[in-house]
């Protein structure tokens, strides 16, 4: 991996402020990233958290991201799709967008993981972890990552 993540709203393996937090104001946190390879037409974002007690839990899909983009900023409204051609696809509780933290015991890491990809993909907003793993699996040409935790206080 050498895309670099970073984010000015909490530090790798850092704790995720509460504001972020789904019973909380629910807002996304920014999270940039540098050294995207060559030939990059497109980045997809997925956060999960795989301490979730039904197994991985999806909060955030983003994708066909423009490669000018240099990260997503704090707060991305919850649409379907951005003005700039940003899509999202539906998390785990549910809905279209971001949804923070919430876990039901202990601490929970949350991954951020991008992806370089060498394709704008043909995808609709709305869809699923598996349905953009399948459509950007040929078109991965590198990735990165940051973790958060997060715990309820």
């Amino acid at each position: 991996m050498s895309i670099f993540l970073r984010s000015p709203s909490f530090e790798d393996k850092g704790i995720i402020p509460s504001k972020h937090a789904y019973d909380r104001e629910d807002v996304s946190p920014a999270i940039q990233w540098e050294n995207l390879p060559e030939g990059t037409k497109s980045i997809a974002l997925i956060c999960e958290d795989p301490d979730a007690p039904m197994g991985d839990w999806i909060h955030w899909i983003v994708f066909n991201i423009p490669p000018t983009k240099k990260g997503l900023e704090e707060d991305i409204p919850k649409v379907e799709e951005l003005s700039d051609g940003t899509k999202q696809g539906k998390n785990d509780y549910g809905k279209i967008g971001y949804g923070g933290p919430c876990p039901p015991f202990g601490t929970h890491r949350y991954i951020f993981k991008v992806y370089a990809l060498d394709a704008k993909l043909d995808l609709k907003p709305g869809c699923t972890k598996a349905e953009l793993l399948k459509a950007m699996r040929p078109h991965i040409i590198d990735q990165g990552e940051i973790t958060g935790l997060y715990s309820r206080k």
